[in-house]
């Protein structure tokens, strides 16, 4: 066959004879109208198998996300709970020490001291096990707003060795948890000239 030499279809896109009746086409236009709605109807259910399947999916981890969060509160809560509860517990022996003391009716005032002083050391232990620490400045220390808090500024004599913004005296220690703040030590503070 020659390369210039034309070749005539002999079915049309569809599938359809070039030389088909009208009713032919019309028969083979209406055939594959009918599969293509078929294989879309097809696709459109396979998509909604999908859909149904990622809502599902999303549905179970959005359960999934709340009994997440859930079981964590619960936790921290339980966490809180038997955290004061064990810092409670260990109160309890200060506690008895006290009532013990107080329980002596034919005590001597060197008796009470020498009680008071041993339940003042459990209690400071029992402070230390659970991360209280005391905030005890010394006098002439530098005044740390984050820790101190200054019930009274006062003058420096002139001729004195304290220096400005320094702590003068302390009237009650504070405390320290867990290297926070739990109350600040109350401190009087040399003015500034």
């Amino acid at each position: 066959m020659p390369d210039n030499e034309r070749i005539e279809p002999t079915m049309d896109p569809i599938g359809v004879p070039v030389d088909a009746s009208p009713e032919e086409r019309e028969a083979a236009q209406a055939a594959h109208e009918a599969t293509g709605l078929a294989d879309l109807q097809a696709q459109f259910a396979e998509l909604q198998a999908q859909n149904a399947q990622l809502a599902e999916q999303y549905l179970r981890a959005q359960a999934d996300v709340q009994n997440t969060r859930r079981r964590a509160e619960e936790e921290m809560s339980k966490a809180r709970k038997f955290a004061i509860e064990g810092f409670a517990e260990s109160l309890l022996a200060v506690a008895d020490s006290l009532e013990a003391g107080l329980s002596i009716q034919e005590a001597t005032p060197q008796q009470i001291r020498e009680g008071a002083e041993a339940t003042l050391r459990q209690l400071k232990s029992v402070l230390e096990r659970n991360k209280v620490v005391e905030i005890n400045p010394q006098a002439g220390a530098r005044f740390d707003p984050h820790q101190h808090q200054a019930i009274s500024v006062v003058p420096v004599p002139t001729g004195s060795a304290q220096e400005p913004n320094t702590i003068v005296s302390v009237l009650q220690k504070g405390y320290l948890i867990a290297e926070r703040v739990l109350r600040p030590a109350l401190v009087t503070v040399a003015a500034p000239q």
